[in-house]
């Protein structure tokens, strides 16, 4: 190295030094490169943050909920957003193979249990649910959407009206229990009971066998008229269940679990509603399209909701025959809201796609968590993202085809459902004082020629 550098001019060998600073440490942005070059040349080292950005929020499409270790049911009137509601499928499988019910049992109560896993909204408001039997098979490993729906017979199963009582554990027979939901399937009649009760010994064989003959439970909310709250129960584990309590000619008080396991397809619906309660300014921007509407206000909602798209439109043309290099890239932008009972997202995810609806992530991403962001900071109700390698790219046209960037509440790699939601300050805000907080780029750069 020091006998190729000893062999270019004195202006080059720096240029050449000042790249490998660039790209090779991490140290504060506004100090890289200020040791390798005399004072009067750092005046080459700019930093802007008005550069053009066109963010504007668009309706989502739907995203995958099946095999998520939690299920949602519940409804909401978010002031925001409007109106959620949500509800979920899952087959129900034998705890162990050929379960013998003995002689002539008989039913006592068929319950469906399901343990809390983290709820969203306003839990003192009354929550009302149905069950359904499904009559289509779910099919495990299978995709599902949140906006699919699986056919139901049409016989009420049960329903259960309650208040929601997330952390507050639950007496059962003398004994507490962690916090969950009871909902009884014999409210109405004992079909069910029975079916499983009588069931012939071949469908009890095995968990094929069995669900084939009991395709599972559909649980739907009905949706509330103010308030409300999303509801996160747990799966794909031994404790959410259906449980059958009975007697028979040799004991009486004798119970079976039947079980959610991690074996069992299910999948979580959402229904916004079509944003018909939302206010006036987040219509104005997903249902009418003005993207004008972004400079004010931009909004964010996972489940598949709502999410954002920009834009950097000039940015191609960044410091026009110059050679750029960027030292450091940042898109800052606010939360607007004070109100605590919509918690804002704690991450959000930046990708990008092209024309024809394929997704990718930028390299930043490679850097870490710790580099690239996306974590709600909550001192500073704020969040970014460090796009320095994507920027460098797009200034030094090095993409081959043409996309556009998303922010979104939920990662499509994961099943993770979060129900957070935010609305964020705009590019252009017009509120006095919160320009400060505004959408927008930070940008450190060095003019190298």
């Amino acid at each position: 190295m020091k006998s190729f550098l000893s062999a270019l001019p004195a202006s080059l060998t720096i240029c050449v030094l000042l790249l490998l600073a660039l790209f090779s440490c991490k140290k504060d942005p506004y100090e890289l490169g200020f040791d390798l070059l005399p004072p009067s040349d750092t005046l080459n080292v700019l930093m802007t943050d008005t550069c053009t950005v066109e963010a504007y929020s668009v309706i989502q499409d739907s995203v995958r909920t099946d095999e998520s270790s939690t299920v949602i049911m519940g409804s909401m009137l978010d002031p925001i957003y409007g109106k959620i509601t949500a509800g979920f499928y899952s087959q129900v499988r034998l705890g162990i193979d050929a379960p013998d019910f003995g002689i002539n049992p008989v039913l006592d109560s068929l319950v469906l249990i399901l343990y809390y896993a983290g709820y969203y909204g306003d839990t003192t408001s009354l929550q009302s649910v149905k069950v359904y039997e499904i009559s289509q098979d779910l099919i495990f490993d299978s995709s599902y959407w949140s906006n699919q729906r699986v056919a139901t017979y049409s016989s009420l199963i049960g329903t259960q009206t309650f208040y929601p009582h997330p952390n507050d554990s639950v007496k059962v027979s003398g004994k507490m229990m962690a916090a969950h939901v009871r909902i009884n399937l014999n409210k109405f009649s004992n079909y069910l009971g029975n079916k499983i009760l009588y069931a012939p010994s071949d469908v009890l064989a095995d968990n094929a066998a069995f669900i084939n003959f009991f395709k599972g439970l559909h649980i739907e909310s009905n949706p509330v008229n103010s308030g409300g709250a999303l509801l996160n129960f747990s799966a794909g584990t031994s404790t959410t269940c259906m449980e059958i309590y009975f007697h028979n000619a040799e004991s009486d008080s004798l119970s079976y679990q039947f079980l959610v396991d991690d074996k069992a397809a299910r999948f979580t619906t959402i229904d916004h509603n079509d944003y018909l309660d939302a206010s006036p300014d987040l219509k104005r921007q997903i249902l009418n399209h003005d993207t004008a509407q972004g400079a004010n206000q931009l909004f964010l909602e996972g489940l598949g909701g709502v999410k954002l798209k920009l834009r950097f439109p000039y940015m191609k043309d960044f410091g026009k025959n110059h050679l750029i290099a960027v030292n450091d890239a940042l898109l800052m932008f606010s939360n607007k809201e004070t109100d605590t009972t919509y918690a804002p997202p704690p991450s959000l995810t930046l990708l990008r796609q092209d024309s024809i609806g394929r997704v990718s992530f930028l390299a930043d991403e490679n850097e870490g968590q710790g580099y690239f962001g996306g974590i709600y900071n909550r001192s500073e109700r704020s969040y970014y993202f460090r796009i320095t390698q994507h920027i460098q790219k797009v200034i030094q046209h090095s993409y081959t085809n043409s996309f556009d960037l998303y922010i979104l509440v939920n990662n499509p790699t994961t099943r993770d459902m979060p129900p957070y939601r935010v609305m964020l300050e705009g590019t252009k805000p017009t509120i006095p004082g919160s320009l400060a907080n505004r959408f927008r780029l930070k940008l450190v750069y060095t003019r190298l020629l």
